[in-house]
């Protein structure tokens, strides 16, 4: 009975894992923090002992059983160690996104009653006084780093380290409540609290268990051989779900290493320091990477983009074959080696990712041409789908049967049916317990028999096993012509090129799709530097008429691309315009994790999709923006609207 309620081992919870990675590994790395451009490390026995000088400063403070404490800044030990804190005292962490603004950190701090939030330096600081007046239950407020902060009130306001120190004079006095606190944990007891993004609506608090974070963790680590000496890099939103179970579930099951970077800005660098073993981004980072990699092959020299061309081509071919030892001429495989000593090495190199033995994408569907571009380089990237309620995994590509169009086989322990409309349903033991506050929405998203909805639209295929994702079951619709429209499909082949950063598919009841388009400002700008073409702003850029031409030219490859498939060449582009500003979460136009809120950009940007539909050559518009101080203000423009070639379907079916 006791082994079911603490799990295998008695290893019911994090604290008792941490507890058991002491003991068999305690001298190896357990977490590395670059700061000021210098590798620090910490070892299992090290993280054991910051952790529980913390937990006994929470204690000391007045932290009591079932209490919430919000977690908010970057990438840091300090900041994970914080929450396996507030674990071992029995509370719950909640993580929040660091760059947030206040009345986004409001409402979620409000939401979940927290009296103590541990933050990361002023800037989180102010957030928090900002809105402390509508917070009735928040008390204390701990930061790490002290700059700026020595005139400050501090009767509710600690220094991190002050806390710990606290915590050791304390040891006597609170160590047997801590040991007790600790002894009551058990698989069913919450692990976390973590807030969905919301692309509709406000966020939702996702209440994880013990049993679904280790879980989970144990089955997926397993499913892909995961192992003590493994290193990640930890550069994801700390709120997130993904980088909880990576940098706190796997990595306390495992026992690998966290790998905490100095700075977003450096995160490239410090991903090649580190060359991560393990490694998982969501599209938008391979997308940056790969359009850092296509700006410097146009600024490289002509002998060196054709030898990058050639063995780019061959890589392909062959590449993704040679990953999964399938059969391979010893002709190509002699290529294969001269591209990998040559461009395939020193380019892995470069992207920090020449160690990665597994590595993921998730979050959104990535474009089938970036996925097969890394591992026609060599690299194991996989697709995983899943969600916050799933604790991450709900199928993943087993190694030798990834594939590009679909998202894998169910992860371990996970059920999947389809209902009649098409929506994808699962369950599994990483299903989440309740949605915090909100027993209604908990029962319209998990039924009594523990099946989630997600929300989702797809289909098994037949003999594979493997589920194909079409696109988000509410965005998923019909043309006026009764053709399916799956708007994601076609917005993520416009976003293989590197000029193009964003794409929003309208179409839904129509007779024809159009677009919106943000073109990368990066890719865009180095264009233009090469041809000295002036500009004062990315709304200059976006009105160019050269850079029009080429958006044009990329929006009429991809509609012959589309055209090719039956099931979706209604979905071609047949009008299309590049926006006047980048869509941004400040806005409320996509969320903290870079999805789009369709709903609100349609409201939002109405009048330009109606001149799209009502083919007016140009329009005028005018748009409230949010700049970083919080302050409103509004920009003005006219754009130019243009048409893109289409394939009739008839003349298609004719051809064949």
């Amino acid at each position: 009975m006791v082994q079911s309620q603490t799990g295998a081992d008695g290893l019911g919870s994090i604290p008792a894992l941490l507890e058991r990675n002491v003991a068999q590994f305690g001298t190896s790395p357990a977490y590395r923090e670059k700061e000021f451009g210098i590798w620090q490390s910490w070892s299992w026995a090290d993280t054991a002992k910051e952790i529980e000088a913390l937990a006994l400063g929470l204690i000391n403070l007045g932290v009591n059983e079932g209490d919430f404490i919000a977690v908010i800044g970057r990438n840091r030990p300090y900041l994970y160690w914080s929450m396996v804190a507030a674990q071992s005292v029995g509370a719950i962490p909640v993580p929040l996104y660091h760059d947030a603004n206040a009345e986004e950190m409001a409402y979620v701090l409000g939401h979940c009653g927290a009296r103590f939030v541990i933050v990361a330096d002023q800037e989180q600081v102010d957030k928090v006084i900002e809105v402390q007046d509508q917070l009735h239950q928040f008390e204390h407020l701990i930061y790490l780093d002290a700059r700026g902060l020595r005139k400050y009130d501090h009767s509710h306001l600690h220094e991190f380290s002050h806390v710990q120190n606290q915590g050791r004079a304390a040891y006597d006095e609170f160590i047997e409540d801590l040991k007790s606190r600790q002894a009551k944990l058990t698989h069913d007891s919450t692990c976390v609290m973590l807030y969905t993004s919301g692309t509709t609506g406000k966020p939702k608090g996702v209440v994880l268990s013990n049993r679904n974070v280790i879980e989970t963790a144990r089955s997926s680590s397993e499913f892909d051989g995961l192992r003590q000496n493994d290193e990640i890099l930890a550069y994801l939103p700390m709120a997130w779900v993904g980088d909880f179970i990576f940098s706190i579930g796997q990595a306390y099951w495992t026992g690998f290493c966290v790998n905490c970077p100095e700075s977003t800005e450096t995160m490239m660098t410090d991903l090649r320091e580190i060359g991560p073993t393990y490694y998982f981004a969501p599209p938008r980072v391979f997308e940056t990477q790969l359009t850092s990699v296509m700006i410097r092959m146009e600024d490289a020299g002509k002998l060196k983009k054709r030898m990058f061309d050639y063995y780019m081509a061959h890589a392909r071919k062959v590449g993704p074959d040679i990953l999964d030892a399938n059969k391979v001429s010893a002709w190509d495989r002699w290529k294969y080696f001269l591209g990998d000593l040559f461009v395939y090495g020193p380019l892995k190199n470069t992207l920090g990712l020449s160690r990665v033995r597994v590595g993921y994408t998730a979050g959104e569907a990535i474009g089938p041409e970036i996925f097969d571009f890394y591992r026609s380089l060599g690299i194991n990237l996989k697709q995983l789908y899943g969600q916050t309620e799933a604790t991450v995994f709900i199928t993943a590509h087993p190694d030798g049967q990834v594939r590009s169009d679909t998202v894998g086989v169910p992860s371990p322990g996970v059920e999947i049916r389809i209902a009649d409309n098409g929506e994808v349903f699962y369950r599994s033991p990483g299903v989440f317990v309740e949605y915090y506050k909100n027993p209604e929405s908990t029962a319209d998203t998990k039924d009594s028999e523990g099946w989630v909805a997600t929300g989702d639209a797809g289909f098994i295929e037949d003999g594979s096993g493997h589920l194909r994702i079409i696109d988000r079951a509410k965005d998923v619709g019909k043309m006026e012509s009764g053709a399916m429209f799956a708007p994601k499909y076609v917005e993520n082949k416009l976003k293989f090129y590197p000029d193009i950063l964003e794409a929003v598919l309208f179409g839904n009841g129509k007779d024809r799709c159009v677009a919106f388009i943000n073109i990368d400002l990066t890719a865009i700008g180095n264009w233009a530097e090469r041809n000295n073409i002036a500009y004062a702003s990315y709304q200059e850029l976006a009105g160019h008429p050269r850079v029009l031409d080429t958006i044009q030219e990329h929006v009429e490859v991809v509609n012959r691309s589309v055209a090719e498939d039956p099931m979706l060449s209604g979905c071609q582009v047949h009008r299309f315009v590049i926006l006047h500003k980048e869509l941004d979460a400040d806005d409320g136009e996509m969320t903290r994790t870079r999805k789009v809120r369709r709903r609100i950009v349609e409201e939002k940007f109405a009048d330009i999709i109606g001149a799209l539909y009502d083919g007016s050559p140009k329009v005028s518009t005018v748009t409230e923006v949010t700049y970083e101080d919080g302050r409103k203000g509004s920009i003005s423009a006219t754009l130019e609207l243009r048409d893109a070639a289409v394939v009739p379907v008839t003349q298609k079916v004719a051809a064949e």
